[in-house]
């Protein structure tokens, strides 16, 4: 495993706006939840960020918009955060996901200057009629192809603690393997009590598992991500993670949920002499 450390940091440019029935996602507006809701985050805002991403030493910095997929107006202003973004912090790699895609829309974002499109299966085939019925999972491992096609990085992964069962897990985790992804992000479910599911029931050792399972099967991803529902995940274990295989974490906030701060995270990585990767292919 590489030693070095890529950090990535995300950007919530538009929240809680979609009409989607994903059961986990607090974004979903059919379910209430109380989380901070707007249409378009102020772009002199997502640049702010992208700076303090950069000095915490994040390489990667995604724009993330809720929705099923693009649309025009979306498209137009992802292009714009993008081109904004690279202009005053061109030392990041920027990374958009933004649902599902056609191969000329990617275009359109790699032409603005995005480098990697991330787009989750988020579980099994077989199991994901159980966590979402308004658009279904060959829609997302048609736009992870697209990604490819349109010459971008492949960024995709999925969530484990949805109710799915191992023999889900490793389906998927096949799933993911067969598009020959760079960067596989791992979540884990971060119960939101307006949400439709239970709470994430693995254990810190199960969790540790599945990411020794990921990077053995996806032998050829050149980053294992751990991302949403670490700090709820494994608490006080969290140097864990890179024992078991992975090597690479999202630094600050998530979507809709606090993040650890960003120096403890980085104490964390000095203290296991984890080097934070300066440079990306």
């Amino acid at each position: 495993m590489n030693q070095e450390i890529f950090l990535c940091s995300i950007s919530n440019i538009n929240s809680g706006t979609c009409s989607e029935d994903c059961k986990f996602c607090s974004q979903s507006v059919k379910y209430r939840a109380d989380i901070d809701r707007y249409k378009q985050k102020p772009i002199e805002d997502i640049v702010e960020e992208a700076k303090i991403a950069r000095d915490s030493g994040a390489l990667g910095f995604c724009l993330v918009t809720a929705h099923k997929g693009l649309d025009d107006k979306t498209l137009d202003f992802v292009c714009n955060v993008a081109r904004s973004v690279n202009a005053e912090v061109p030392e990041l790699r920027l990374i958009a996901c933004n649902g599902t895609a056609s191969v000329e829309q990617l275009l359109t974002l790699k032409e603005a200057g995005v480098k990697a499109y991330n787009h989750n299966l988020e579980t099994s085939r077989d199991f994901y009629p159980e966590i979402c019925t308004t658009h279904p999972w060959d829609e997302r491992y048609e736009t992870c192809e697209n990604v490819k096609k349109a010459g971008l990085v492949l960024i995709t992964g999925g969530i484990f603690g949805l109710g799915e069962r191992q023999e889900d897990r490793v389906s998927m985790i096949k799933a993911l393997a067969s598009l020959d992804p760079t960067s596989v992000p791992i979540n884990f479910y971060h119960h939101n009590e307006a949400l439709p599911l239970t709470p994430n029931a693995l254990t810190v050792d199960e969790a540790l598992a599945l990411i020794t399972l990921t990077r053995e099967l996806i032998p050829n991803a050149e980053r294992i991500m751990v991302a949403g529902g670490r700090e709820l995940m494994f608490g006080t274990r969290q140097e864990e993670i890179f024992k078991a295989g992975a090597n690479s974490i999202v630094i600050g906030n998530y979507l809709t949920t606090s993040g650890r701060e960003k120096n403890k995270d980085l104490s964390m990585l000095s203290a296991l002499d984890l080097e934070i990767a300066r440079t990306v292919k």
